[in-house]
């Protein structure tokens, strides 16, 4: 056995069954022990932020790690703003990156870089085997670190000739640690202040906005008149019919300081005080009102729904408390295609179970409310603002999840950094439908133009912002990556599209031209 096959190995026993991979050179070895272990499931992509961005929504799904195959230090790079997006989501991930073998590295040849300096930026655990017998023992570590509470991302560098050279055999891996509980100490404090009477707000992320979670939630609330919402992004939140249905703090400063303004107390759990996502000249990075006291119940990964469960017991939240969920009319949509048909179209089209991954940005502003009363569902968001991050990971969350239909909603300028992913899920006969929003623009950068106090664009700063020339064709784009696709102008075909691509299985594109 050599080092690869050990490690290989070493991954099935420690339950890291899928591999989202491009290799090169250097991991053949790896590759060729992926031929002869059993258990490993390889999913090919044909760019590393399609292969890190896939293993975030593996995990965000089935809270265990995936592991990725990448290819020295430029494939790392490739896939790092995803990483950087998984690590804001805390996903557990365990990378193999493939290094020069050791005695080749000080020739410098043209794929050398520093990849231990690469990958610290958005790794928690960092390790260069020195040699074969080393491998499976720093793979069973970095199994340890990815499975952490909260998810961390775990960087294992395997030198070629690590992987080729004898191996000792498999390792154990280490037991996961346990959940860390909650302070109880925290509970009774957060009870004190619901106690009061004062305006509170109750801010959740995390476990917390499980449906369990958020049952609980909305116990308290119903029993202390405080209000429960959302921050601005989440890995996941549980939605739909029956689930209690909570705001989130806009992403607009303007939107979000009279929200927030008369709260005297803001209850974190698992979440950070509410912040700007930019910094805009003469307005505030943080956005709860002068004189509001933050009180933190619980950290992130800590056990925040059992904390929910202890602060509704303080207070004599029963179920009866519970606030039920505000009835939300679905109608079928009609005529042009605006934020309001769109939203009513997406939430009548919206199967049981479905997940729904949204980096919509400024076109699905408005779609939250509104799918509130669709069919029960999750939904992903974009954790680090790094753009691309939505075929990716609505590839890994039907690769764990394959008897879920995933919907994923993109704009145009987001979806061509990672198009990519339209071929992995042909490929692998994936459950996706994936809708572009075409306004052949980067709509967003209008509005953070306007926002920043950059005055009016001119003619170089519009040819930066707009898409249009020349105007991108997604349904032949999505036709060269093996997925029928289909374009929409009106909000009844978005309608009967969404509706017809939801009833068969399999990868489809929608676009919606805006």
């Amino acid at each position: 056995m050599n080092g690869a096959e050990s490690l290989v190995r070493t991954l099935v026993a420690g339950e890291v069954n899928v591999c989202f991979t491009n290799p090169g050179t250097s991991e053949m070895h790896f590759v060729a022990a992926l031929d002869r272990v059993e258990g490993m499931r390889c999913v090919l992509g044909l760019f590393e932020g399609v292969v890190t961005g896939a293993a975030d929504g593996y995990y965000r799904m089935l809270e265990k790690p995936a592991s990725t195959l990448l290819h020295l230090g430029p494939g790392l790079a490739n896939g790092l703003a995803n990483l950087h997006n998984a690590k804001k989501a805390r996903s557990g991930i365990v990378n193999i990156v493939g290094q020069h073998a050791t005695y080749h590295i000080e020739y410098n040849a043209p794929l050398t870089s520093d990849i231990e300096g690469i990958a610290r930026p958005m790794s928690a655990w960092v390790r260069t085997s020195p040699d074969a017998k080393s491998v499976a023992r720093d793979g069973a570590a970095a199994i340890a670190a990815a499975n952490g509470h909260p998810g961390q991302i775990a960087t294992l560098i395997l030198p070629a000739d690590t992987a080729w050279k004898e191996a000792d055999g498999i390792a154990q891996v280490p037991a996961s640690s346990q959940q860390p509980s909650y302070s109880p100490k925290a509970v009774e404090e957060a009870a004190r202040v619901l106690r009061t009477g004062e305006q509170t707000l109750l801010l959740l992320t995390g476990h917390a906005l499980t449906e369990k979670g958020l049952k609980l939630a909305s116990r308290i609330a119903g029993k202390t008149g405080c209000k429960v919402m959302g921050q601005t992004y989440n890995p996941r939140m549980a939605r739909g019919q029956g689930r209690y249905s909570i705001d989130r703090i806009p992403y607009v400063i303007e939107q979000a300081l009279p929200i927030l303004k008369d709260f005297r107390h803001i209850i974190l759990v698992e979440t950070a005080d509410p912040v700007a996502f930019f910094a805009y000249p003469n307005k505030p990075s943080l956005l709860k009102p002068e004189g509001c006291e933050v009180h933190r119940m619980c950290e992130a990964g800590e056990n925040s729904v059992g904390a929910l469960h202890a602060l509704a017991d303080a207070l004599g939240a029963k179920a009866q408390d519970e606030q039920p969920q505000k009835l939300v009319e679905l109608v079928k949509p009609t005529g042009a295609l605006n934020h309001a048909s769109i939203a009513q179209a997406i939430a009548m089209a919206i199967p049981e179970n479905a997940i729904v991954v949204d980096e919509s940005i400024t076109t699905g502003r408005g779609f939250f409310p509104p799918t509130a009363g669709a069919k029960p569902h999750d939904w992903l968001q974009n954790m680090g603002g790094s753009i691309g991050f939505s075929t990716p990971v609505a590839t890994g969350a039907a690769v764990a999840c394959p008897d879920r239909k995933v919907i994923c909603m993109v704009g145009d300028g987001s979806a061509m950094y990672t198009l990519q992913s339209l071929w992995t899920q042909a490929r692998e006969g994936l459950d996706v439908t994936t809708v572009v929003f075409a306004n052949r623009t980067y709509q967003i950068l209008k509005g953070e133009f306007a926002g920043v106090d950059a005055g009016e664009p001119g003619e170089k700063a519009l040819h930066m912002l707009n898409l249009d020339n020349p105007t991108l064709d997604w349904v032949s784009l999505a036709k060269g990556m093996g997925v029928p696709g289909r374009s929409v102008t009106t909000a009844e075909d978005f309608h009967k599209a969404l509706t017809d691509s939801v009833a068969q299985k399999g990868p489809r594109l929608i676009e919606v031209v805006m």
